[in-house]
């Protein structure tokens, strides 16, 4: 018999994974249309601000995830150690959209844009889905959990909001450039890792996870491809590319029907 206890359970695709997702999916939409006839400039800095205040909460729910006993004793028996802030950075991929999109949005860089509308609900997405070890089977009234799941939520719908608010629509010219900007940022994150282990900062940064899958299932297979730091994570920027092909064509098409 399921308890009010089991009720609260996280774990991808099961009835509260869904529930939540609606809710922020409801979110967006509710804000979309609210925001249909503001100018410009104030759906970017609406959009701008909803991300500062995620930073704000990533920030608290890495403080408690410090102080999370539990979470200590799962990495320690994963061979990664106890927390370590150098751990938590924000250098994941939907962390750095997170503060990637208001420079993008305010600045109206273009690539960016197409970056962070891209990569953001893709990434947070794959998080949500996969979830690290601490993050799935457990209560979601457990502050990890609220900051794990609240975030990506917000990162998902964040990074839709920047084509929803219609600040940016895809187009065919725009994938060379994000494609770019994704080798880049890999690039630059994986730099940062190995600087991070050989100096002896911090040993076992893997930011993206591009040093080791950490048990990721789909990771897992990349690297039995191609067991090599880095090189392994490559196929996730063809992921990516086929992605925004399919994102900008269902685009295209739409303008094509709309037209005739």
């Amino acid at each position: 018999m399921e308890t009010n206890r089991d009720k609260w359970i996280m774990r991808p695709f099961n009835a509260l994974f869904f529930a939540l997702l609606t809710f922020f999916v409801a979110v967006l939409i509710a804000a979309s249309v609210a925001l249909r006839g503001a100018g410009d400039m104030t759906k970017r800095i609406i959009l701008a601000c909803v991300c500062l205040f995620t930073t704000l909460t990533f920030f608290i729910y890495k403080y408690y995830l410090s102080i999370d006993k539990e979470y200590d004793i799962i990495r320690d028996e994963m061979g990664m150690g106890g927390f370590n802030w150098w751990g938590e950075l924000p250098l994941h991929l939907c962390n750095i959209n997170m503060m990637l999109i208001p420079i993008a949005v305010l600045l109206k860089i273009r690539p960016l844009e197409s970056f962070c509308f891209f990569a953001a609900p893709l990434g947070a997405l794959a998080a949500l889905m996969m979830p690290g070890e601490g993050f799935e089977g457990y209560s979601l009234l457990l502050p990890r959990m609220m900051g794990f799941f609240g975030t990506h939520f917000m990162i998902f719908i964040e990074g839709l909001a920047i084509t929803t608010f219609r600040l940016y629509k895809p187009a065919f010219r725009d994938i060379p450039l994000t494609m770019l900007t994704a080798l880049i940022t890999l690039l630059g994150v994986s730099a940062i890792n190995l600087i991070l282990r050989w100096t002896g900062v911090y040993p076992n940064a893997n930011y993206f996870y591009s040093i080791e899958s950490e048990n990721n299932a789909v990771l897992d297979m990349f690297y039995r491809w191609v067991p090599i730091p880095v090189i392994y994570i490559m196929p996730c920027i063809g992921i990516l590319a086929f992605y925004m092909f399919v994102i900008t064509g269902i685009f295209h098409i739409s303008d094509v029907l709309r037209l005739k």
